[in-house]
């Protein structure tokens, strides 16, 4: 880069000023300074594209780099679970085998008594859900438990009357 120090910019003015005059030099200055804006914003601008550009690439490399990780994470997983899979199926299979040429095969209910089971199982389920805690009962003013007649008037008598008293 060009490096103008105080003494060459006091010279190139004095050449300005005698070459251009005194009277069009404030014009040619300020036009001078606005061609320097100019150039200024424009190489501002080229910095700021090849930057953006920069960034760009970057994150381009990023992203490919993203996408190769994902995809080989996709693979192993893949491949794993279908590892899993064939050991289940071949332990499904040994299982089976065994069973099979087992003789006791009392250790699976029947159909029946799987039904049995689940009949008991929603009347038991419907039976716990149906009923209501006590402390609601208590909260709501429902009688828990029945009371007979003599029973309530000898619970609920005042203090002075529970004796009964005959006449002699």
């Amino acid at each position: 880069m060009i490096d103008l120090g105080l003494t060459k910019l006091a010279l190139i003015g004095a050449v300005a000023l005698v070459v251009i005059g005194p009277e069009k030099l404030p014009a040619v200055a300020r036009m001078a300074g606005t061609l320097f804006g100019r150039a200024q914003r424009y190489i501002n601008n080229v910095k700021a594209e090849v930057n953006r550009e920069m960034q760009m690439d970057e994150l381009r490399k990023m992203q490919s780099n993203i996408v190769a990780a994902a995809s080989n994470m996709n693979k192993s997983v893949t491949e794993d679970l279908a590892d899993a899979g064939k050991d289940l199926t071949e332990a499904v299979a040994e299982a089976n085998h065994a069973y099979m040429s087992s003789d006791d095969h009392s250790v699976l209910p029947t159909d029946g008594e799987l039904a049995a089971k689940r009949r008991d199982f929603r009347q038991k389920k419907l039976a716990q859900t149906s009923r209501l805690p006590m402390w609601f009962k208590r909260q709501s003013g429902r009688k828990t438990r029945v009371m007979s007649g003599a029973a309530r008037v000898a619970r609920y008598r005042p203090g002075s009357a529970k004796t009964v008293k005959f006449f002699h």
